[in-house]
């Protein structure tokens, strides 16, 4: 019996085992995902790998780029500017960041208790998430002002003298946190019901019935449970909050206020790059940002998640 040989353009000449085939297969779903990783390496990868780049060069933005090597990062470590940058930074961070968490966690709970409107405190506290920043330091500016601050006006109708907020290294780094926390509070306090709410009710009975107290079950049960998604919040409010910008430079401008109170790290990094016209400093400066970002992130693990995994 004589067998038919079959048409050659049913042959498949590229198995689909073979990664061309499987390339040819897949086309369609490759071209569909694809403007996501152009725009990404545009927008993305190319920025932070061109960073790099100019970091060990001198260059103003325009001219020729001049190697350099290493002098960028052994200048961070002789810079005063730097370095009082980082204090700032540290400051405004440590007294934004402990309120803004425990706050969070306060409001969190009381939301979980609550029983009515409780759609409507969330819409309340997450507003001012997503409220313009410049905005929001615009109305604070006011409430701050050294001659006519509402802050100001309340100290003197109960006795007290005004205070130059603005004008004091403490105040201005006093008034960036308290925009710092006022803006991010809600949003953690957002995340904290979250975790709340997928602990199980029952061991709340169980320690009711062995009579503990409020105080007991919320720092007891409450806070241990709840301990990933406060290394969750820590770690995040970290990275923010060392990336502090927007509030000190609407607040305060290029020069971050009397004795530079409010320079912040980001801020001397946009004044190294895009007003001294330095960019390959501007971007030592910022991996170095990097640097202390993943430190604090590493201790803020080590402090919050350390003793769950023992």
């Amino acid at each position: 019996m004589a067998v038919e040989a079959l048409p050659a353009t049913a042959v498949s000449t590229t198995p689909d085992h073979e990664p061309q085939g499987r390339f040819k297969k897949f086309l369609p779903q490759y071209v569909a995902i694809s403007p996501f990783f152009v725009l990404f390496a545009i927008f993305g990868a190319f920025p932070v790998l061109f960073s790099i780049y100019i970091s060990f060069h001198s260059w103003n933005g325009i001219g020729e780029m001049k190697w350099v090597g290493l002098e960028q990062y052994t200048y961070l470590f002789t810079d005063p500017q730097f370095w009082a940058a980082i204090g700032n930074t540290l400051i405004i961070w440590v007294l934004s960041t402990v309120p803004m968490l425990f706050l969070a966690l306060v409001i969190a709970n009381a939301l979980h208790n609550t029983v009515r409107f409780r759609g409507f405190y969330r819409v309340a506290y997450f507003i001012p998430n997503i409220t313009s920043v410049v905005a929001v330091t615009m109305v604070f500016g006011s409430i701050f002002s050294n001659n006519f601050g509402l802050l100001n006006a309340f100290l003197q109708s109960v006795g007290l003298n005004k205070i130059e907020w603005l004008s004091q290294p403490w105040g201005i780094q006093v008034a960036i946190a308290s925009i710092v926390t006022w803006r991010w509070v809600g949003y953690n306090a957002i995340i904290f019901l979250a975790g709340l709410q997928a602990i199980s009710a029952d061991v709340y009975e169980a320690a009711k019935v062995d009579g503990a107290s409020s105080v007991q079950t919320f720092f007891r049960i409450t806070v241990p449970m709840l301990r990933p998604v406060i290394l969750f919040t820590a770690i995040t409010s970290t990275i923010g909050g060392l990336q502090i910008f927007t509030e000190s430079q609407v607040l305060l401008g290029d020069t971050g206020g009397p004795g530079g109170a409010g320079t912040t790290i980001v801020t001397y990094l946009y004044k190294s790059a895009f007003v001294d016209n330095q960019f390959g400093y501007g971007a030592a400066v910022g991996w170095a940002l990097f640097v202390l970002i993943a430190l604090f992130s590493i201790i803020n693990w080590r402090l919050v998640g350390g003793r769950e995994k023992s």
